[in-house]
């Protein structure tokens, strides 16, 4: 079972090794910037009931770790992280830009950028889409174009006039899926992560300091 919620993109898919190579059995894709948590659960319990299988049956959980807005990505995370503990399986964690990169099937160089808000994107550059070069970062526009390079994600399309974006736009579950099934059958890819967030961005929210004393006139 793999899931992404780092980005717009609610994605969930179930897919399975086979002698042949990697099948897809069920995904569901949903755009929703603001209601992860809703969606993400009924979307897991639908595509367990198109592949005709229960939670009982997994062997693991693939989910990625972002960069991307904290509410969100934790969504996935926590998710990813109880499922596993439950069915004492692992959970293995991949850097979304990956996903993406992964889902392009480039051969050549190229960057991936999704949209960090605040007018910044999240990005890395790629060797092609089994081996990331630089990043992840986060950065201004300009910070993430390389010239000559073409552009694909979210961030790169809504920035079109700095980066040239193209598709794909946002990660598929799928391409996740394969990713890991890939990687823990021997094959090369990017490395898998721990199931930790990849903020990039310190938190706008910080502990309060020591109160001020305050004198009496």
């Amino acid at each position: 079972m793999a899931f992404d919620t780092a980005t717009a993109a609610v994605t969930v898919a179930l897919s399975e090794g086979t002698p042949g190579g990697v099948r897809l059995r069920a995904e569901s894709n949903a755009v929703d910037r603001r209601r992860h948590a809703e969606v993400l659960a009924p979307a897991i319990a639908t595509v367990l009931e198109e592949a005709g299988v229960t939670r009982a049956d997994l062997t693991a959980i693939a989910v990625g770790v972002g960069p991307g807005p904290y509410t969100g990505l934790r969504v996935g995370l926590t998710t990813a992280r109880a499922l596993g503990a439950v069915l004492g399986i692992p959970v293995h964690g991949v850097c979304t830009l990956d996903v993406l990169a992964w889902q392009s099937g480039r051969t050549a160089p190229f960057v991936a950028a999704t949209d960090a808000r605040r007018k910044e994107v999240y990005w890395a550059s790629y060797a092609s889409a089994r081996e990331r070069a630089a990043g992840p970062a986060v950065g201004k526009p300009a910070e993430a174009a390389e010239p000559g390079l073409p552009a694909i994600g979210e961030g790169a399309l809504l920035y079109a006039d700095t980066l040239a974006g193209q598709e794909p736009a946002l990660p598929s579950a799928a391409a996740l899926a394969d990713l890991v099934i890939t990687r823990l059958s021997g094959g090369e890819g990017p490395d898998l992560l721990e199931p930790v967030p990849l903020y990039l961005r310190k938190p706008d929210a910080k502990e309060p300091g020591p109160r001020k004393r305050v004198t009496q006139p």
